[in-house]
């Protein structure tokens, strides 16, 4: 039996409230698998596979794509265990495998990543950690009804700051663009971004927020600055390469997510 949402002028706008999907998360997940309930939503791809080649972490799942694998992993932290799995890059998959670790059993998330800088007085690996996010992409929409912006959790961020503030790192809270188009970041756009008050712009803030909040969850995330797209011309910063910035981070992400 249907409910009485009607699709309006814009399908992006398009918000039905109801909680039940044609496709649920657990479907997808696959077998019953017992995780720790904190949890690390980690972009470093490279220092996942390092952290497995030293024996660090321990594979008890996987989530599958047409991408191809995508590994959920255990890390040991101070006598306890935490999940830890990349979700993808861009909104849509990472709230999906949000989805999917969420049916699996985890209930509190931190995530780390990096972002591009709107003003480029923040150094690169200056940590910055994102209060609300403009939803300048999709996927949010379909979770939460349409505003300008999606928060994340308050009880996250405080564990996050929490954290940075016990080991006397420096961070910056700011506002964060979540926008699906990279190549689309256009000197019009950075300019009224930062004019709202965004220091960074990244692809999965806002959806991530959103499904945490659909899903009753806490979830925050702390970014480290990246590559500088507030000049006329693109600076890498040659952001990829900061190895030390994202391993610790990781470990931040994870002292975060057990305190919660």
């Amino acid at each position: 039996m249907h409910d009485n949402w009607q699709p309006g002028a814009w399908p992006i706008l398009d918000y039905d409230a109801s909680r039940k999907a044609l496709i649920e998360p657990q479907y997808e997940s696959g077998a019953d698998v017992a995780i720790p309930e904190c949890c690390v939503v980690c972009f470093f791809s490279d220092q996942i596979a390092l952290l497995a080649q030293e024996g660090q972490v321990r594979q008890v799942a996987a989530l599958r794509s047409e991408s191809g694998e995508h590994p959920v992993y255990l890390l040991a932290r101070n006598g306890c265990e935490v999940t830890l799995f990349h979700p993808g890059v861009g909104a849509p998959l990472a709230a999906g495998l949000l989805e999917e670790v969420i049916a699996l059993g985890c209930n509190r998330f931190v995530v780390c990543g990096g972002a591009g800088v709107l003003d480029r007085a923040i150094s690169r690996g200056h940590l910055l950690v994102p209060k609300t996010a403009v939803r300048d992409e999709g996927t949010s929409y379909h979770y939460l009804p349409p505003s300008r912006e999606v928060s994340a959790s308050p009880e996250a961020l405080a564990s996050i700051e929490g954290v940075l503030a016990q080991r006397g790192i420096a961070s910056l809270r700011t506002k964060t663009w979540t926008t699906d188009a990279l190549y689309r970041e256009t000197a019009a756009r950075i300019a009224a971004r930062r004019a709202e008050g965004c220091l960074c712009v990244e692809m999965e803030c806002a959806a991530l927020f959103a499904v945490a909040q659909f899903r009753g969850v806490p979830l925050g995330a702390v970014l480290y600055g990246g590559d500088d797209v507030s000049g006329d011309v693109w600076d890498r910063r040659d952001w990829i390469d900061q190895h030390d910035v994202r391993r610790q981070l990781i470990y931040l992400a994870a002292d975060a997510a057990l305190n919660l």
